[in-house]
């Protein structure tokens, strides 16, 4: 073809097929997420046998929070610095740290050497996770995002419920150390892959500079904020003066940087981005979402053992039906959301059935067999499969390419603050109702998070039914702010301007 002088134009450049880009893109970006993202449920797993191996029982959870606070600072970094400077280049540099500290995990001679060499693998991780979603969007056009968000958050739900798994056969068989050094391995394969992905370069422009003053305030939120809310999670009222501490010096820092975000020309988290609509109400969406599923999570183990008496199977079974149901939920929007283009709608109608879920469940669960409890939470899942591909759709459309780095990361600290923030209300729901009803129930609940069923074990028959009975009735009450979670993420999500890609 041929314009009016002759010379030849170009026919329109058709986009990859979908299969091609799966096979050319996904599993460069699918190991770094499981990774970044099985990590913290192994390392919990393994935490007994460190504590009996290193000592410092006390202390052994800073392998967890360490790497957690590691994760939630290290996110927007990778998301600023990968839309200054390109993404795979960073990509290299989150597995490189956490491949290295992974290996000073695992010789790791004392706690204190642990939880520090896990804060480094953080710092790795978080880059593992924010840029994944970030090359989605790099690497994949528009229209076909949703079926790969889908499958990235199908990935995730999958290490998450890996990892539990892994640790504890990997602990049992080979020992904890074993559960650093696997990640050797799978590292390097990840490297090598990272390498089939094509190399873009960053949009820095002339007179950018790093935002340090903005990371040392968000640091300053960060770290007391997560330590605060895991004190929260502990129940301890001797430690009020030093938690109120902690959250008021978060919110001072938090004051100081927006402050600077709003006034500087290269701000570390795109606080410019959240003027529009479809991006804030897309992230306070995510935070919603981490709200409720980690929440159930972590709490129906409990609640399965304290109010249902449940042998390990069948807590083992009502898990399972959840992480499926979110990875099948998040795989079937993807897919509708690439041919229709359709966005919103899915999160819209899907977090009413889940609220809906969540009430009925609050009302009748003491009444179902384990197989009925299962399907409801099957149906509960497969809803909110629904939020999280949507949202990172949504926020990186809207960013534009330019900051699809700032965007992605966006939804993932969103995410884990919502997590933390979720665990750490539906806990004091659950102890204030106990504290209210039946104080001495409440040490008991106290008890049973420490050292688990072995606390209502050594009650008499008689305490153990009436001490059940109240635990039952304050997860009621948990449910029921679990479902008001999710009605807020609904009305977020049919309220967002943008409906469409």
């Amino acid at each position: 073809m041929t314009s009016g002088v002759g010379s030849p134009v170009a026919p329109p450049e058709t986009p990859p097929s979908t299969k091609r880009l799966f096979f050319t893109i996904f599993p460069s970006i699918m190991l770094p997420m499981f990774m970044g993202m099985s990590d913290q449920t192994t390392v919990a797993s393994a935490l007994p046998a460190i504590a009996g191996a290193l000592g410092d029982v006390e202390r052994v959870s800073w392998a967890v929070v360490g790497y957690l606070v590691a994760v939630t600072i290290a996110a927007p970094v990778y998301g600023y610095l990968g839309d200054m400077f390109g993404r795979r280049r960073f990509m290299f540099v989150a597995l490189s740290l956490y491949l290295c500290a992974s290996i000073l995990s695992a010789f790791a001679p004392s706690v204190p050497l642990l939880a520090l060499s896990r804060f480094v693998q953080g710092l790795g991780g978080g880059g593992l996770m924010a840029l994944s979603q970030a090359l989605i969007g790099e690497a994949v056009p528009p229209r076909q995002r949703g079926q790969f968000q889908g499958y990235l958050a199908g990935i995730a739900v999958s290490a998450s419920a890996f990892g539990p798994v892994a640790g504890s056969f990997m602990t049992e068989h080979f020992g904890w150390r074993s559960v650093f050094l696997m990640n050797v391995p799978t590292g390097i394969i990840a490297i090598l892959l990272t390498m089939r992905l094509k190399a873009r370069p960053g949009n820095r422009q002339a007179g950018w500079h790093f935002d340090f003053p903005g990371l040392i305030y968000f640091i300053g939120v960060v770290v007391p904020l997560l330590l605060a809310l895991d004190q929260i999670r502990a129940f301890d009222a001797s430690r009020q003066s030093l938690i109120a501490a902690m959250l008021g010096f978060a919110a001072v820092s938090f004051v100081l940087l927006m402050r600077r975000e709003w006034s500087t020309e290269s701000p570390l988290l795109p606080v410019r981005l959240l003027r529009q609509s479809a991006i804030w109400r897309a992230d306070l969406m995510a935070v919603c979402h981490g709200a409720t599923l980690v929440s159930l999570v972590s709490f129906m183990p409990i609640y399965l053992r304290a109010v249902r008496q449940a042998t390990s199977a069948e807590i083992s079974y009502v898990l399972l039906s959840i992480t499926a149901g979110i990875g099948i939920g998040s795989v079937i929007t993807g897919r509708i959301v690439t041919r229709t283009g359709k966005t919103m709608i899915f999160p819209s109608i899907g977090l009413m059935i889940t609220t809906c879920t969540l009430i009925f469940f609050a009302l009748a669960s003491s009444s179902l067999t384990t197989g009925q409890l299962a399907a409801v939470l099957v149906i509960n899942s497969l809803t909110m499969g629904s939020v999280m591909g949507v949202a990172q759709v949504t926020v990186q459309t809207a960013a534009g390419p330019k900051a699809l780095g700032q965007a992605a990361s966006s939804v993932q600290l969103s995410r884990s603050v919502g997590a933390s923030l979720g665990t750490a209300t539906i806990g004091t729901v659950l102890f204030a109702t106990l504290a209210w009803r039946d104080p001495e129930a409440a040490r008991l609940f106290g008890a049973i998070l420490q050292n688990g069923q072995a606390a209502l074990e050594v009650l008499a028959p008689e305490r153990r039914a009436i001490a059940a009975d109240e635990i039952a009735f304050a997860f009621r009450a948990a449910f029921m702010t679990l479902a008001f979670f999710t009605t807020v993420g609904s009305m977020l999500a049919w309220s967002n301007p943008m409906r469409r890609v």
